[in-house]
């Protein structure tokens, strides 16, 4: 089984914070085959810990969230990089050491 075949779409990509809230809308059988495919693969023991007690919870006659797990975004942003840029950045000035402007001699001077 591929990643691509899992009901998750980027499963492998997912944080355990995004994982926890995504698994809520699987069904029994779905959240087998994720569970199925973490322990043949990464088998993380936190991740393998979360689907089984969301396992045990459907056991137990919880009913999967409403919502399609294809249709939730993507914790990854795709335009990459900082938002800073020079025309937004500080001025570049030398900060006081102690006290106050007139007490700090040769501020900002070589």
């Amino acid at each position: 089984m591929t990643n691509t075949e899992l009901p998750l779409p980027d499963y492998d990509a997912m944080s355990i914070g995004d994982l926890r809230s995504r698994i809520r809308s699987l069904d029994a059988d779905q959240l087998l085959t994720v569970l199925t495919y973490e322990a043949g693969h990464a088998a993380r023991v936190p991740v393998l810990e979360i689907l089984e007690a969301r396992q045990r919870e459907l056991e137990g006659g919880a009913e999967p969230s409403p919502g399609n797990p294809m249709n939730a975004p993507s914790g990854q942003s795709s335009s990459g990089g900082s938002p800073v840029q020079e025309s937004t950045a500080a001025e570049p000035n030398t900060p006081l050491r102690h006290g106050v402007a007139q007490q700090t001699p040769n501020r900002g001077l070589p």
